[in-house]
């Protein structure tokens, strides 16, 4: 750009000598070609700072983009879902989830031994609640198992809405949010799973401790069936006196 300004500025003296001569004004190359230099460098400083304030819009352009949020959130979905099944665990019959009132009622109606004091009609009456107790444990885990069931077409269509969202995120942040939804997405898939392993651990140890108690009900009735005193011996009975 110099050289051109520079050649530009031969031309015109050329052009303006004659007439220079003639009206008997004097021109000073030196000078003349000081001033379209710095008129040059003054453009070009010009130019510079065009250009250094385009890169800064471009530059809050893209920090718009990384801090513009996700205006997406499966957060309350999540919680909903979870919510359900919870309220499933709550409302479980039978046994109770609560630690110190479950451990009153087992030591009741699974007790390591009978007393003589335990009547035969209370002994039924507990064998029908731990009974009761199994059945209700089993309805639980049936009853989780399908809401965990219908939580997966609800899943589904929260985790391809979350990907579609992460593959056409503008920004950084955009993407960061979606990230960490699909991470909140799989922790209470794996909350659910807790509470299934829960349900269902739990009707096994039920099962496995009723029938305990069946087995110690048994020795206990056989027991006083026998008595303390001395065993029953059969013996040959003549009717006819023969």
């Amino acid at each position: 750009m110099k050289k051109t300004l520079l050649a530009a500025a031969a031309a015109i003296l050329i052009t303006l000598a004659p007439g220079a001569y003639a009206q008997w004004v004097v021109i000073d190359p030196t000078n003349l070609a000081q001033n379209i230099m710095t008129a040059a460098n003054t453009l070009e400083q010009i130019n510079n700072q065009i250009k250094q304030l385009q890169n800064q819009a471009q530059s809050l352009m893209n920090q718009a983009k990384n801090l513009t949020g996700l205006d997406f959130s499966a957060l309350a979905e999540l919680r909903a879902t979870l919510s359900a099944t919870n309220q499933l665990i709550q409302q479980a019959q039978g046994l109770a989830f609560n630690v110190s009132q479950m451990e009153t009622e087992f030591r009741r109606l699974y007790p390591e031994s009978y007393s003589a004091a335990t009547s035969g009609t209370q002994m039924a009456l507990d064998a029908r609640s731990r009974w009761h107790n199994s059945l209700e444990a089993l309805r639980t885990t049936t009853k989780v198992q399908s809401q965990a069931v219908q939580n997966f077409t609800a899943d589904e269509r929260t985790l391809t809405e979350l990907v579609n969202r992460s593959q056409s995120a503008v920004g950084a942040l955009q993407a960061m949010q979606a990230t960490n939804q699909l991470l909140a997405l799989q922790s209470r898939q794996s909350i659910q799973a807790q509470q299934l392993q829960i349900t269902q651990d739990r009707a096994a140890a039920l099962e496995q401790a009723r029938q305990v108690a069946v087995q110690e009900r048994a020795r206990e009735v056989r027991r006083r069936f026998l008595g303390d005193g001395t065993p029953y011996t059969p013996a040959a009975v003549n009717f006819y006196s023969n």
